[in-house]
């Protein structure tokens, strides 16, 4: 069983070392590349503290541990995967369960009802071929990404990360051709043996971020603990792989170059883009509960202070996200509180079991002070316009989307008013029913709205979607339109 890494010897506390700002991607704008300095370690107060009155989610039939969730709001329902294993679903091993509920304090059922699904189990004869778990899922646009640990058996740094995908996440179809995506890098050899695994996946500005644990990574602690940063514009992670060290992103040849650097000494931990607060933030257990570290956007420096959300764990945080991987707006005052919600394992009856819900405001956020600000705490939201259609912000202006169904595909989260200070934003384009679309090799799928220009959708199932019909170009005609924003995320 792929249970916790030597959880009891956690170190709360992030590792030395400071980056050089970077570009972080399609949308710099939004996550990075900043050259003003700001406030450092900034305690922020905290309210409404909150937990569920008991178990919110557990394996059915014969599961007797449940851990490791990762948990998504998506399009209306709170949907949750999560480790345990099923004695009927396929190998001995550890399965991945998926359950849904319309709210984080459940009751987490099956897709038709009853007792959770096990929707993905191990591939006899692969790497996987016995345990699979430690889900992290992310949806962009119409396709939804499972990454996760897998082991063929119980050997020594059997544990490598796979990939898998799925038009609904709950039918999964193995990517990288069934091959691990990312293994142990073999750095250094520890007493811990657990190996590569426990993924934690952010889809931010054209780069899918990939958090992980790695025992014998060169920065990892005396016992393995330790997380890893590598992004990608490629979700398989097979080319334009960056690994952030000591001097920030770096390129590097492949997923299994030396871990320089780690930014939080744990296991078992969950990453999350928050908007409001300009930063990323690492949930990780220790001694009171789960620790909230934050980063600055190129992971420079930490911004705010800790903070804990208290009470009983036994194994990793599932923080409460986005379907990309963002944190979730405050439905009370988006411009000053930002919710952080995490769901934990509890108890330990011989393995980690009891998910239940915890959470609190941080209060103060200013997440409307200014432009730059509004742009980054709304990017990929979208809400209704005053021409009854819906506004889809990206990249610090908002594009009139005609469609609701196809606003709601290219966002990550949906809002029934739009607040006074997203109006402001500029409106730049409008994606009209049955508009425009390109394809090209290589490049991908754009809609040519009424600027002329092109703007980037995740994939076809977008484009069909809007009754559009994607018309074949070269790479050459796709570079010769001007680049508009792109509404991939």
């Amino acid at each position: 069983m792929l249970a916790s890494v030597l959880a009891g010897l956690l170190v709360a506390g992030c590792t030395e070392g400071y980056a050089q700002p970077q570009a972080a991607g399609e949308q710099p704008a939004i996550a990075g590349g900043r050259s003003a300095p700001r406030p450092a370690d900034v305690a922020l107060a905290s309210g409404e503290p909150r937990q569920s009155g008991g178990v919110i989610a557990a394996g059915g039939a014969d599961a007797v541990y449940n851990y490791g969730p990762t948990v998504m709001l998506d399009r209306g329902q709170t949907r949750m995967w999560w480790c345990s294993q099923y004695g009927g679903a396929g190998p001995a091993g550890d399965d991945i369960l998926y359950a849904q509920a319309q709210s984080m304090d459940g009751p987490f059922t099956g897709p038709g009802g009853g007792i959770p699904a096990a929707v993905f189990s191990g591939a006899p004869g692969q790497f996987d071929g016995m345990h699979t778990c430690d889900p992290s899922v992310l949806r962009v646009g119409s396709t939804y990404y499972l990454y996760y640990t897998g082991a063929a058996g119980e050997h020594a740094l059997g544990n490598a990360i796979g990939l898998a995908t799925s038009p609904d996440g709950v039918h999964w179809t193995r990517a990288a051709g069934g091959k691990p995506i990312l293994g142990p890098s073999h750095d250094v050899h520890r007493a811990n043996v657990y190996g590569a695994g426990q993924p934690s996946v952010v889809y931010l500005d054209g780069w899918f971020y990939l958090m992980f644990t790695d025992t014998t990574g060169r920065a990892a602690g005396w016992n393995g603990a330790g997380q890893f940063v590598l992004r990608s514009a490629d979700p398989a992670f097979g080319s334009g792989v960056q690994a952030l060290d000591v001097g920030g992103f770096v390129p590097v040849t492949s997923t299994a170059a030396p871990r320089g650097r780690s930014i939080v000494d744990g296991f078992s931990a969950d990453l999350m883009w928050v908007g409001a607060l300009d930063a990323f933030v690492v949930a990780h257990e220790t001694d009171g509960g789960t620790t909230l570290t934050f980063w600055t956007p190129d992971f420079t420096e930490n911004p705010f202070r800790p903070v804990l959300i208290p009470g009983p764990w036994k194994e990793g945080p599932g923080l409460v996200r986005r379907a990309d991987g963002h944190a979730p707006l405050s439905s009370a005052d988006p411009c000053e509180r930002v919710p952080f919600d995490v769901v934990r394992a509890t108890t330990n009856g011989g393995a980690p079991t009891d998910l239940r819900h915890f959470g609190l405001d941080l209060l103060g956020s200013q997440a409307c002070g200014n432009p730059g600000r509004t742009a980054a705490t709304f990017d990929g939201v979208t809400m209704p316009s005053p021409e009854r259609t819906m506004d889809l912000v990206r990249a610090g202006v908002r594009v009139r989307v005609d469609r609701r169904a196809v606003a709601v595909a290219l966002a990550g989260e949906v809002l029934d008013k739009a607040p006074a200070a997203v109006t402001a934003l500029p409106l730049a384009a409008r994606l009209r029913s049955g508009a425009e679309a390109v394809q090209a090799p290589g490049k991908g799928f754009a809609f040519v709205l009424d600027d002329k220009k092109r703007w980037r959708v995740p994939d076809g199932g977008i484009v069909g979607n809007n009754g559009s019909a994607a018309r074949a170009i070269t790479a050459a005609e796709w570079d010769g339109y001007p680049k508009g924003r792109s509404l991939v995320g």
